[in-house]
């Protein structure tokens, strides 16, 4: 009798279930008993292609069971002679730390199937150790299993399910962390890995007499222990990682905030992940930007041009006729009065002097190689210079007048001479002279041209684009006949200072090879589909303005997209990126405009200043930038050359990231991957992280001396349940690293020991010199492939399991933001004590000095909630680098788990279990000056404004306390009516905050007007006896917003992301997920989405069959809130059903897409 006799007769079974398609029948056709710790299968081939039956892995075991399955021949004899071993099972290899009476739980199984019949299994226990599991069968009847063997892969990330794909890479998706694929490099693990065989764990059955059912004894951990073979985790042997998919989950917080210093817009700082796989991600705005090379220059450059190679058998060599760009010859860099010609080689970039046949004398206003082998054009204030086969050609300015601005293309010059007057030249293909061809005054001032490209197969541009003083942009036509006639212009409300004509061609798939995607680029251009033509206007105020132009008649679309970019004038140049066109937007941050790589987009017909497709606009991840231009080499094939104050930079945006610190995957531009990443390594699970601003004034105690700089710091409490510490790990012997670093040691011990055999004198010959350089130069190479392998053979390794709960291992870490996260100092906590929330607080009685106040609980246990102590540690940053303690405040007992903390009124305010209590600061510890009794359960979160103190319960919601300073009391002022575990909590203002729950609704609470009044308690307190049973006397909070998000919101905080964007509120979830809540401004914006949503919600389709409305409604109706995911979908529709849905709005298609493109440009 009592419990485990109870589990001992449960029986779990393994059914066979066959299908009859004739009648359509399931019928239950075989059944057998399987290990009560079965949780998962997987089918073996059958038929011509093994022996079928099904892999069930358990606890410490996996069994192999089957239909009218023989028992496996036994090597020993059971010593009373009657057992006989039925069962085909075999332990799994545990590690030398793991505690035997703990089992080790196998939780995915994946079979491969190779060629000529042979196949095998992978199986992965719950602490990621991989296995390679063989099935070895009869030699002379291969459908009779007569048993099986398991060793050892590789120590892995968890994941959710293993994929062997054909081509022999294994793809794990993780259960926290980041999704990698890895490649085997050897499978043939017999003799090389510990192993272990069925026959091993049958003889163990036989040969022992303490269990006689066999069911039993697979069902005993202490069987397993026993029998298998055991190892220690170790960086990877057997694969190898090739590649990363980045993932925030689960995220466990969010802040938002410029820290980084130098930027311009904020970051997002998310800490994410589980035991070891924990980081703490910096994600940034824009896509990733590499930087190849830094040159100074001689003063503040004016532009900067890159001029390709244009000579017959460069052309050849380059391979143009796939659609490939020209490798360039030369960077033109352009000054207030002079020009520097910088040649580009195979050894790099020298400068030139007169040989290069500019004029560098003189500032340069536009450069471009003309045509096959046709020499290069220079404009200058005085001029036009044609530089071909060493020879100078000038067309000199008329009069007194002066060229203001130009562009050229590979036939095609435009000039604009002061007052307004428009030259149009061209190259004469059978002279080979630039020739001028047509004049006309546009009656304004020209402030910008642009001449555009020449698609494949054409001969010439068929427009110019010109930027008016007027605040006017005009498209002129270059048909011949035609010259200079203008087709369209636009009224402007600013004054335009760049403009570019841009083809836009759909671009290739993200997933194609860059081979396919030069043949897809090429094929399209040959095929002179009608690609469409997008002028983007960069002006004056820090806008751009992007419109569609006609390709036939040269008209400019309505609804022009208009996006604020930064203080600064922007400058619009076209350059390639994917093999794609695309267009460098630089202001107060350089920004990339594309055509979307979405096929359901491209697929519209709705266009916004861009054609049958959307554009997307992200920035890069890069300081400002001046001046910039494509540039193209074999060493860069998509580059940016650029310059930034007084230094010329060749930059590589990254359209596609893989691991290693790269995007959240995706191309540049991409609505979905508009972030890029990279982050800081943690050792345990963060549970909170806060800001610190460390000096700005003088020391306490100490007010003569001078004041420190003020410095921000990141503070994270890190913990783990079920773990040790870290110095117990280390007296047990475990290596988190699984031997890396002594592999680190042991290479730089031989470096040093090198350095020390080969000392030299100063005085040595140049021989000697180039021969250092040299072993120096192949020594950094050497590090570079070292640090390159040493992170593809990286794993993530769980420490050792203890044998009972309440076990910790935390830890507070102190980062510097302005330094790429940097670790300035860590502290580990005590043992078994856990650190579970942390914040910032200034107390008066040290002079506002910001300290760290650290919430731990030592020994706590969730079923059921107990803990063995609980404290208040408070830190002390010194020299914004180091923390020091400076005492400890134990709770009484009784008193529950610190699970939040907050600065109040230079004071801090700490919720306890159920209490809310307030403390100041002590000599030797806190000092407590009153407190709240009576919370629900427990307050999860705390938040402070003023006199009210915003407490979230793990149940019951939101309740308001007001602290009455004349009584020196708590008191509860509103709660909210309906029970919601609060996972986060946000203040929107004083009356009114946003929270979270961890059932995926997001809710806006606000106290009504004139109800704290009400909450006033009697002093003398005579009416508590009488208030107390009653739920009523209460103010209730009014729940103005209602969403369900789906999954559970963990972190939230209103921020801008960029400049000049509104306040939103920014929420992060469990699985990664980061999203955000704009607010409408105008009464206009709610109508507007409030009817697109109801006409979608009638007219668009639903993939899964289910009402919009309903699943946001999941579990409370949704209320004042727009589902932007499903207005995001009126891209995607038809143009028949967009036109139905804009008539019903009274607008039309490209007004609502452009309605939904500002709204999205308010956040992003």
């Amino acid at each position: 009798s009592g419990p485990s006799a109870r589990r001992r007769r449960i029986e779990k079974q393994l059914a066979y279930y066959e299908l009859d398609l004739g009648l359509n029948h399931v019928s239950r056709r075989w059944a057998s008993p399987a290990m009560p710790s079965a949780c998962c299968l997987a089918a073996l081939p059958g038929g011509a292609d093994g022996p079928g039956g099904v892999l069930v892995g358990g606890e410490d075991f996996v069994e192999y069971l089957h239909e009218g399955m023989q028992a496996p021949p036994s090597t020993a004899m059971a010593l009373d002679g009657e057992r006989r071993a039925s069962k085909i099972a075999c332990a799994v290899p545990r590690r030398e730390l793991h505690p035997p009476s703990k089992g080790v739980l196998i939780q995915t199984i994946v079979v491969h199937r190779q060629k000529k019949g042979r196949f095998f299994a992978l199986a992965q226990s719950e602490l990621g150790d991989t296995y390679k599991v063989t099935i070895r069968v009869h030699p002379d009847d291969r459908t009779r299993v007569v048993g099986m063997t398991i060793c050892l892969l590789d120590t892995l990330p968890v994941g959710n399910a293993l994929n062997v794909s054909k081509k022999g890479v294994l793809f794990v998706p993780a259960e926290y962390g980041d999704h990698d694929l890895y490649q085997f490099e050897r499978i043939d693990l017999e003799g090389t890995a510990p192993t272990c065989t069925s026959e091993q764990s049958c003889d163990a059955f036989l040969g022992q007499n303490a269990i006689v059912d066999e069911g039993d004894f697979y069902a005993a951990t202490s069987s397993a222990a026993l029998t298998a073979a055991t190892f220690s985790p170790t960086v990877l042997k057997n694969l190898r990682r090739v590649h990363s998919v980045e993932s925030l989950a689960p995220a466990t917080g969010i802040l938002v905030g410029e820290l980084a210093g130098g930027e311009v817009s904020p970051q997002i700082y998310v800490p994410r992940g589980r035991g070891p796989s924990s980081s703490l991600r910096v994600l940034r705005h824009g896509a990733a930007v590499t930087e190849l090379a830094v040159s100074d220059l001689p003063g503040v450059p004016g532009a900067v041009y890159a001029v390709a190679d244009n000579s017959q058998e460069a052309l050849e060599k380059k391979s143009a006729k796939r659609g490939r760009r020209p490798y360039d010859k030369y960077i033109v860099v352009s000054f207030a009065d002079a020009t520097m010609v910088l040649s580009v080689g195979e050894g790099g970039v020298e400068e030139m002097g007169k040989e290069s046949g500019f004029l560098t004398n003189a500032p340069t206003l536009a450069c471009s190689a003309l045509g096959r082998d046709g020499g290069i054009c220079q404009v200058h204030p005085a001029g036009v210079r044609h530089i071909h086969r060493g020879r100078a050609r000038q067309w000199h300015c008329p009069g007194l007048k002066r060229i203001e601005c130009a562009s050229a293309n590979e036939s095609q010059v435009v000039i604009a001479l002061a007052g307004g007057e428009v030259t149009y030249f061209e190259l004469d293909p059978v002279s080979g002279n630039l020739t001028e061809s047509a004049t006309r005054n546009m009656g304004a001032d020209v402030s910008c041209l642009d001449v555009g490209t020449i698609r494949e197969g054409r001969a010439r541009s068929m427009f110019a684009a010109v930027g008016c003083r007027d605040q006017t942009v005009r498209v002129v036509s270059l048909e011949k006949g035609k010259v200079l006639t203008q087709r369209s212009s636009t009224a402007l409300r600013v004054r335009p200072h760049s403009v570019a004509l841009q083809h836009s061609s759909s671009p290739p798939s993200s997933s194609a090879s860059d081979g396919d995607a030069d043949d897809a680029a090429a094929t399209n251009k040959a095929a002179g589909s009608a690609d469409d033509i997008v002028l983007t206007v960069g002006l004056d105020d820090g806008s751009a303005l992007r419109c569609a132009v006609d390709h036939v008649t040269g008209a400019i679309g309505p609804s022009p997209a208009r996006r604020f970019l930064g203080a600064r004038p922007v400058s619009a140049s076209r350059i390639s990126l994917g093999s794609s066109p695309a267009t460098l937007l630089l202001s107060s941050r350089p920004w990339i405009g594309r055509p979307s790589s979405d096929p359901s987009d491209s697929s519209s017909s709705s266009s916004v200043g861009g054609g049958g497709g959307k554009h997307v606009l992200a920035p890069l991840s890069y300081a400002p930038l001046d001046h910039g231009c494509a540039f193209s080499s074999e060493a860069v094939r998509e580059g940016i050359v650029a310059t930034a104050g007084t230094t010329l930079r060749i930059l590589n945006v990254d359209s596609s990231e893989g691991g290693g610190g790269g995007g959240l995957g995706g191309e540049a531009g991409a609505e979905d991957e508009a972030f890029n990443s990279n982050g800081v390594d943690l050792t345990y699970t963060p549970r909170g992280m806060c800001l610190l601003a460390t000096g700005g004034g003088a020391a306490a105690g100490a007010p003569q001396q001078p004041a420190r700089p003020r410095k921000l710091v990141l503070a994270v409490v890190e913990a783990d349940t079920n773990d040790y510490g870290q110095e117990e790990k280390s007296a047990m012997g475990f290596d988190p690293s699984g031997g890396a670093d002594k592999k680190k040691k042991g290479s730089s011990k031989k470096k040093d020991d090198d350095d020390d055999a080969m000392e030299m004198d100063e005085s040595d010959d140049e021989e000697d010199k180039k021969e250092d350089d040299e072993d120096a130069q192949g020594s950094d190479d050497d590090d570079e492939d070292d640090e390159e392998e040493k992170l593809a053979r990286a794993t993530p390794i769980r420490g050792p399991v203890p044998p009972s709960p309440g076990h910790w291992g935390s830890c507070v870490r102190l980062l510097d933001p302005s330094d790429g996260c940097s670790v300035l100092d860590r502290v580990e906590m005590g043992r078994n004590e856990a650190a579970l929330c942390c914040c910032s607080v200034r107390f008066h009685s040290r002079g506002g000095e910001a300290l760290l106040a650290v919430g731990t609980v030592t020994g706590m246990t969730s079923h059921p909630l107990h803990q063995s102590s609980s404290h208040i540690v408070l830190y002390r940053i010194v020299n914004g680098e180091r923390l020091q303690l400076l005492h400890r405040t134990e709770m009484a007992e009784g008193d529950g788990p610190v699970l939040s903390l907050a600065h109040f009124q230079g004071r801090l305010l700490v919720g306890v279990g159920r209490t809310l209590r307030l403390y100041d600061m002590g000599k030797r510890q806190l000092l407590r000056k009153c407190e709240y009794r009576g919370l629900p359960t427990a307050a999860r979160t705390l938040r402070a404004a003023g006199d009210r103190a915003y407490v979230g319960d793990l149940v019951r919601s939101v309740q308001f306390v007001r602290y009455d300073a004349a009584a020196n009391r708590l008191l509860l002022a509103a709660s909210d009516r309906s029970p919601r575990p609060i996972a986060c909590l946000e203040i929107l203002d004083v009356d009114t905050v946003a929270a979270g729950d961890k059932f995926g609704n997001v809710a806006v609470l606000r106290l009504p007007r004139g109800a704290e009044a009400g909450a006033v308690a009697d002093a003398s307190g005579n009416r508590a006896l009488w208030d107390a049973s009653r739920d009523d006397s209460t103010p209730k909070l009014d729940v103005l917003c209602h969403y369900h998000v789906g999954e559970a919101v963990t972190g939230m905080t209103r921020a801008s992301l960029v400049a000049g964007g509104a306040e939103s509120l920014i929420y992060v979830t469990v699985t990664g997920r980061i999203g955000a809540l704009v607010p409408f401004s105008s009464r206009d914006d709610i109508e507007f989405y409030a009817g697109l949503e109801a006409a979608l919600r009638r007219d668009a389709p639903r993939p899964t069959g289910r009402e919009p409305q309903a699943y946001r409604s999941y579990y409370a109706p949704v209320k004042h809130v727009v589902d932007g995911d499903f207005c995001a979908a009126f891209r995607k529709l038809g143009f028949e059903d967009q036109k139905k849905i804009a008539d019903g709005l009274e607008r039309t298609v490209a007004e609502v897409v452009t309605k939904l493109e500002d709204t999205r440009n308010t956040l992003l």
